[in-house]
Formats: C-alpha cells, structure tokens, sequence
C-alpha cells in the first residue's frame, strides 16, 4: 500500500488519542460498521503499525508500543500546542530538556505541512527564562507517573517530605499538577487509607508495578481546587487568616500569581482570606499582595512568630522615606 487513505488516517488519529477503543466506538466514530473497523485495523498492522485487541464483551483495540516509532497523526491545533510546549519545557523545572526541546521543535517544524511552518519556526526563535530556584524534575520520572496515572497503575517511589524524612511510597496515581512552577503527584496511599499530595522533585526511583486498580472518587470537583484546599489545611508552619474588605472574586482575579490559599465570602463586600505556608518570606510576599489591593483588613488569627514577622515588616515600611 503506498498511501493510507483518509479513514485510516482518522482510525490512527483515534487510536493515538486514547488508551483503548471499543469496536463499536470507533466505528460510530467513523461512520462505519464494526466489520470494516476490523478490516482497517489489520491494513494497519500490515504496515508495521502495534495494534493489538481483545475479544469479547469488554474486548477493544489499542495502539500498543513497537520498535520503531510510528508517524504520530496531529491536527492544527494540536501542533501549535506541543510547539508551545516545547518552547516553554526550559522555563518548567524539568532537568536538561531546554536543549532537547528545541530540537524536537527543529524536527516538527520540518515535517509538518508548509501552512504551520511560519508559525511554528516564529516560535523556534522564542526563548523561555526560567524561574531561578524552581527544583529540577527528571523528565523520565514524570514521564512514567503519567503513563501509571494513565492506566489507573500502581506506582511505587522513594519520598523525601518536606521534613527531609525519606519514606517507600507504593500508591494509586490520579493525575500530575504543576502549580508556580511545582509538579505534584495527586494519588492515594492505601497504606495511609487517604489521598496525597507529592512534590515530583522529591520522588525518585519510579517502579511502575504492573498492577493495575480501579479508580477512586477525588472528593473535591477537581485536582487543581483539591491541591489548594490541601495547602490551606497542611499543619504549615506559618498561617494567618485575614478579613478583607473586598468581594472574593475580586481578590481572587486579582491576586496575579498561584494563590496558595483560601478565599471565601464574608457578608456585603468583604471576604476571609487564608494562607498556610512553610516558610516565612512566601508568607510576607501573600500578605503584602492583599495589602497592594488597597482595601481595609484586619487579621483574625494569626501565631506569635507569623503576627511578629507582619508587624515587623508593617514597620520596617513605615519607616520608608522616599528620597
């Protein structure tokens, strides 16, 4: 076969999309019956393509792995995004990929029609600073804990806390963040019978298990809002809680960068803000945002080290005198 027709190349496409596909969805998919998807999938293997399936009623197809590469199908869309992602990859505390990064934006600029080339050699000369202080995460450990969180498989690790105590961790992954330049694993630990939080630069020696499990429900909407509840209720060193006299979205739209905290309503215009954080400069940096919205707040609650560091920078401000 020297060209592969356009549902093929739509098959593949889906195939490359998701872990696995029923028979039936993918011919609702293309407008075909079951038979014919069967047919398309073995033209497929004939060209080298790993396609393995399962009879039966839970029986399905999936594009498996081989020993060459296969061409990998993008729409549009989806090439300008990996562009983006790779121009942005050196700024993302991922170690040594600035250089690789480039490169595989060189290769895809090469191959992809001469409509998307002007865009995406404009981005070749894009260049992300990254954020000095940000810790390194080894791209092959994050590359694995997203295939586990992918196949709902048990993953095992060693853990260093933020207390410094090292720990083997065998647990259920969920999903990958990266928050103000942090990557953290969301998973649940049956060991501790509850979810956790884990800094991906804190992880090493990621073992895939082979065993796989049936997904739990996050008890939060989604991961994102469940990580900040997280940091809020965290036995933190330093907390302070804060009545500001502003709605909460309008605190929230306006605090510029990743808010590790919570804001609530509080009756006509005002809210509660909280913040919970290990070390005491990140702590001063919240407040002093709050205090640059310009609104009247008072604080509610506060320990005798976190009252002390606000009050000694409310002075040493105070004292500022403008030449």
């Amino acid at each position: 076969m020297s060209a592969m027709p356009g549902r093929l190349f739509r098959l593949l496409s889906l195939l490359q999309s998701r872990r696995e596909w029923s028979g039936r969805e993918l011919a609702e998919r293309l407008g075909v019956t079951e038979r014919t998807v069967r047919r398309d999938v073995e033209r497929l293997r004939a060209l080298d393509y790993p396609v393995t399936g399962t009879t039966g009623t839970a029986g399905g197809y999936r594009l498996g792995s081989g020993t060459t590469l296969p061409p990998l199908l993008l729409d549009d869309d989806e090439a300008i995004a990996v562009a983006l992602g790779l121009v942005s990859a050196g700024s993302g505390g991922l170690a040594g990929i600035a250089d690789s990064s480039m490169s595989a934006l060189a290769k895809l600029t090469q191959v992809l029609p001469a409509r998307l080339r002007p865009q995406l050699a404009a981005m070749g000369s894009a260049e992300a600073i990254p954020r000095r202080g940000v810790p390194q995460v080894d791209p092959d450990a994050l590359a694995t804990l997203a295939r586990c969180c992918r196949n709902h498989e048990v993953v095992a690790f060693d853990y260093v806390n933020r207390r410094e105590v090292p720990t083997r961790r065998r647990v259920e992954p969920h999903q990958l963040i990266t928050i103000s330049w942090h990557w953290y694993l969301l998973a649940f630990d049956p060991d501790r019978e509850d979810w956790r939080f884990f800094r991906v630069d804190r992880i090493a020696e990621v073992s895939p298990t082979l065993h796989r499990f049936l997904p739990r429900t996050l008890p939060a909407g989604d991961a994102a809002s469940y990580l900040v509840e997280s940091f809020t209720t965290a036995p933190y060193r330093h907390r302070v809680r804060l009545t500001v006299q502003l709605p909460a979205d309008e605190v929230t739209a306006n605090i510029y960068w990743f808010n590790p905290g919570r804001v609530a309503p509080a009756g006509d215009g005002a809210c509660v803000v909280e913040f919970a954080v290990e070390t005491p400069s990140l702590l001063l940096q919240l407040v002093a945002g709050i205090v640059a919205l310009g609104a009247d707040f008072t604080v509610d609650e506060a320990s005798a080290e976190t009252a002390a560091l606000i009050a000694d920078a409310g002075r040493r401000l105070q004292s500022f005198k403008p030449r």
